[in-house]
């Protein structure tokens, strides 16, 4: 009998460490899940405020170009009142001439680049053929005229020139 005793108090006691080691274990998950709720709000949190802060860039991105074409909206308004005066109308054309320059010059700081096209050969990747014209004039596939100019943004085309052609 003092053996099944003996056997009867080791396995109370394996028992026990048994239930010693899965509580540990037990409360070592539970703090594992805590804290993996917590990484997980505050990655919630990390990515509501980047879209908010995306959104605001975005909204406000064009900020400092929309002040500079003010500029060139106030001197054009001057320029419609000169013209207005019987002041003649070379001054006006001046007037205009400057802000073209003016608003050229601004496009030309923000990466906008005019595309050659007359004289030069078609390219589908930098113009729309809107008119051809059959002649021997010129080499095939010739731009002969532009109609609209085209534009780049640095170095993405945003507006195709669209132009007339020769065939022969």
């Amino acid at each position: 009998m003092g053996d099944i005793k003996k056997e009867k108090s080791k396995q109370s006691k394996k028992e026990k460490k048994l239930k010693e080691a899965l509580e540990n274990k037990t409360k070592e998950a539970d703090e594992y899940l805590s804290q993996l709720k917590y990484l997980k709000a505050d990655f919630e949190n990390y990515k509501k405020r980047m879209n908010r802060e995306k959104e605001e860039f975005a909204k406000y991105a064009t900020e400092k170009l929309v002040l500079e074409l003010l500029t060139v909206m106030d001197n054009l308004e001057r320029a419609i009142e000169a013209g207005t005066e019987d002041s003649g109308k070379t001054s006006l054309l001046e007037g205009v001439e400057m802000i073209y320059k003016q608003l050229n010059n601004i496009l030309e700081k923000q990466g906008v680049k005019c595309i050659k096209a007359e004289g030069e050969i078609f390219d589908p990747h930098l113009h729309e053929c809107v008119m051809t014209e059959e002649t021997d004039k010129h080499e095939e596939d010739a731009v002969l005229q532009e109609i609209q100019k085209g534009y780049k943004l640095n170095s993405r085309v945003i507006r195709h020139s669209k132009v007339k052609i020769a065939k022969r």
